[in-house]
């Protein structure tokens, strides 16, 4: 038996960044996640910040590409994607988060344009398709 699943819930330390596919030319998006972690250190406990690298495809991607910026908070459901390719002669490897369904936070001053914080997104991005030929 075979479990591939994460489940995250941070912070985006960047502006979502879109990207289109080299084979399918369709539109996908890459999100930065901070998540911390807690660990003991002696008799204390310390929080430990993870960084997290999300790939979004379809008209999850365009409500994300829409709708987050730098600071919002998002809750990723999703499996692991190893990956391996060649860069100058090396080979380099990384592992990622490729989400099945996100959620977005309520958008807060530091998110977005300022202003006080605003309700949450009422939908999660959705699953069909509407609108999002390209994506």
């Amino acid at each position: 038996m075979n479990i591939n699943r994460v489940v995250l819930a941070g912070n985006l330390t960047q502006d979502v960044e879109t990207k289109e596919g080299k084979d399918s030319g369709k539109k996908f998006c890459r999100l930065r996640v901070a998540c911390n972690s807690r660990r003991k250190v002696g008799e204390s406990w310390e929080e430990v910040p993870g960084f997290y690298d999300v790939t979004v495809f379809g008209a999850q991607a365009k409500a994300a590409a829409e709708h987050l910026s730098k600071g919002s908070l998002v809750a990723v459901d999703g499996r692991l994607e190893w990956r391996e390719w060649e860069q100058d002669g090396k080979t380099r490897q990384a592992v990622s988060v490729v989400a099945e369904s996100l959620q977005f936070g309520p958008r807060t001053a530091q998110a977005g344009s300022g202003d006080a914080p605003q309700e949450p997104q009422a939908e999660t991005a959705a699953t069909d398709s509407g609108g999002a030929e390209d994506w």
